[in-house]
């Protein structure tokens, strides 16, 4: 009888853990997107804001926010893709939901809003 429990046992573990494997995901919008703006004001020091997010093949990503080098500001999101549009969705109230295409012609790729401007670029 033990050995029938074990080998039951064995078979179980087997069986569920050839259930529990993730599939591979190899979405062009993986890796890391960048926008970077500066700003100056006369006679005072310039300002530079970077975002980025980091989008990770199990359709979760981490939006970060530097100004001049310091972090400022980050919070995970989901990110899921339908008919070549991406879908950003945040953990964070502070950070409204968006929705980018990715241009793939274009030396950096680009990410680009509903209206055509550019979004974010690969880095």
């Amino acid at each position: 009888m033990k050995k029938l429990f074990s080998l039951l046992s064995i078979v179980g573990i087997i069986a569920i853990s050839n259930c529990t494997r993730v599939p591979e995901n190899h979405d062009p919008i993986l890796g890391i997107w960048a926008k970077t703006e500066s700003s100056s004001i006369e006679g005072k020091n310039s300002s530079t804001v970077r975002e980025e997010w980091i989008f990770n093949d199990v359709y979760l990503g981490r939006y970060q926010r530097y100004s001049n080098s310091k972090l400022i500001f980050y919070t995970d999101f989901k990110w899921s893709q339908e008919k070549g549009t991406y879908s950003i969705i945040y953990g964070d109230p502070e950070v409204t939901d968006i929705t980018v295409s990715l241009e793939k012609a274009k030396t950096p790729e680009i990410l680009t809003l509903d209206n055509g401007s550019v979004f974010a670029t690969r880095e």
